[in-house]
């Protein structure tokens, strides 16, 4: 049941052009979990995330037409901060049903379709890292993507743990 309810709320959310929703099937059995066995009126309420903008990155996408974050195939640019995350959620499932390794060239995106390749620079050390994005997130601040710590240390950006990037998405 709440797998089925998960793909009709990814194709509605799809259809409807809000992109990906922040939610997880974790997420969802969590919400759900303080609702009483039989009780059919529960109502769970889901935000749907804004994709990235020219007024929200201060890059223009590279296709005017697509908004960056919108799934399926959107190449472009954008721009944001980053952290990471590791130790907390090494062996973990993550959004798309993968074991998570922090050492792992991997991210976490809000609305990015999963296995879409993404090259991250750090602004401030130029250095930059290919990464496959394969969970949900960031849901803290303004971020715009969560690395693992793998990435991070590509990119010199442990030590600091949030740092401003560019993103470059490349595709599937």
């Amino acid at each position: 049941m709440a797998i089925k309810f998960w793909q009709s709320l990814a194709a509605t959310c799809a259809v409807s052009g809000l992109g990906i929703a922040a939610v997880t099937l974790p997420a969802v059995r969590t919400a759900l979990a303080d609702v009483p066995v039989g009780q059919t009126d529960a109502v769970l309420e889901i935000e749907p995330i804004a994709p990235l903008s020219e007024k929200s990155t201060g890059v223009k996408p590279a296709n005017s037409k697509l908004p960056l974050g919108f799934p399926h195939g959107v190449k472009g640019n954008a721009g944001g901060m980053a952290s990471w995350y590791g130790p907390g959620f090494h062996g973990r499932r993550t959004a798309n049903g993968e074991i998570f390794n922090q050492n792992a060239l991997t991210a976490a995106h809000r609305s990015l379709p999963f296995g879409t390749k993404v090259r991250v620079t750090n602004v401030n050390t130029g250095r930059a890292v290919v990464v496959r994005i394969n969970d949900r997130g960031p849901f803290v601040g303004n971020r715009v993507i969560d690395l693992s710590r793998g990435a991070a240390a590509r990119i010199g950006l442990v030590n600091a743990g949030v740092g401003p990037v560019r993103l470059e998405i490349l595709g599937r």
